[in-house]
């Protein structure tokens, strides 16, 4: 098993992802093998400086790094020795089994539909993120990979998220909604329609219908399908919401008495883990020849950690081949 991490990718690079993908050799067996991609006399004085000197960590030098605010596309051209380049390339040739960017999202992404390809039977891989909510862990996807998908890429989510709550979350029969602007069957725009349809006569999938943008947090559904734009715009709410209400309650509390806030601080702080999307890793690209995990620009260590875990999971019960497996083609389902 052969783990790539982008070492100079997100806000805290490249300290805190060296010593998160550090702290994820304890996943790793005796012949695996942490690949680190990056500026190789960089990494090697990071390592030095942490004391890391684990012969399971293997350096992949690279000379150029695609900022977070850079075109995707056309920085990859230019770039052509960046580390997200390097990482998607090598696992399009099998030299890494997984690959771990905190880094720019469009560019890995990018990178990795182009490099990499797609397992048989999907058409556009999307980028699955699980939210957690008072009910318990629900999958959203698309969130950023496909804008203006056909009926039949949300179908495909559909599938590869069912598979992946079923494989990784471990829910038995998860539902699948698809977002909509109304529960009623012709609520929505022509895309929702017709997917809707594809998703409905599925009987691989346990279809609930249409879902409304608070069902997300009701525990209506366990998946919950849409596209890229509608789902980046749902997570990056979400995320901001959920920051902003717990900033409030800490400061309301602070404000009434010190002594209610040693009382709860540590209650918020639980809570505030359990919701915390460092704890789950980052966003599996789903549809891929490679595992592929795209983490939170802000990741820190905890993230990146958990980033090597969810790779290692994947990578643990083949999750391609089961989604592969899953991934039959249906009658009527036509590009």
């Amino acid at each position: 098993m052969r783990i790539g991490v982008d070492a100079m990718g997100g806000d805290h690079a490249p300290r805190e992802i060296i010593l998160g993908a550090a702290q994820g050799l304890r996943y790793l067996g005796p012949q695996d093998e942490l690949v680190l991609y990056g500026p190789q006399e960089l990494i090697e004085s990071e390592c030095r400086a942490a004391e890391l000197s684990d012969p399971r960590i293997r350096i992949r030098h690279c000379t150029q790094t695609i900022d977070m605010h850079e075109p995707a596309m056309e920085a990859l051209r230019a770039k052509r020795d960046s580390t997200i380049g390097r990482m998607a390339a090598d696992a399009g040739k099998c030299e890494v089994d997984a690959i771990i960017s905190a880094g720019n999202t469009g560019a890995f992404a990018g990178a990795c539909q182009v490099r990499i390809g797609a397992i048989p039977g999907v058409s556009r891989p999307g980028i699955a993120v699980v939210m957690p909510t008072f009910h318990g862990p629900v999958v959203i996807c698309d969130v950023g990979a496909n804008l203006a998908p056909k009926p039949h890429h949300l179908h495909e989510y559909a599938r590869m998220c069912a598979c992946y709550s079923r494989s990784i979350l471990k829910i038995a029969e998860p539902r699948v909604g698809i977002v909509s602007i109304g529960e009623e069957d012709v609520k929505g725009n022509a895309l929702i329609k017709e997917a809707r349809g594809l998703i409905k006569r599925d009987e691989s999938l346990r279809f609930v219908g249409n879902m409304e943008g608070r069902d997300l947090f009701a525990g209506q559904c366990d998946v919950f399908i849409c596209d890229g734009f509608v789902g980046n715009v749902v997570l990056k709410l979400t995320e901001g919401m959920a920051e902003g209400l717990f900033k409030t309650i800490i400061r309301e509390i602070e404000e009434e008495s010190p002594a209610l806030t040693r009382q709860f601080e540590p209650i918020v702080d639980k809570i505030w883990r359990r919701h915390d999307f460092a704890e789950y890793g980052g966003a599996p690209l789903l549809g891929l020849n490679s595992v592929a995990i795209i983490c939170h620009g802000r990741s820190d260590r905890r993230a990146i950690f958990n980033a090597v875990r969810v790779a290692h999971e994947q990578l643990a019960i083949n999750l391609n081949r089961v989604i592969g497996d899953q991934l039959a083609p249906v009658p009527g389902d036509a590009a």
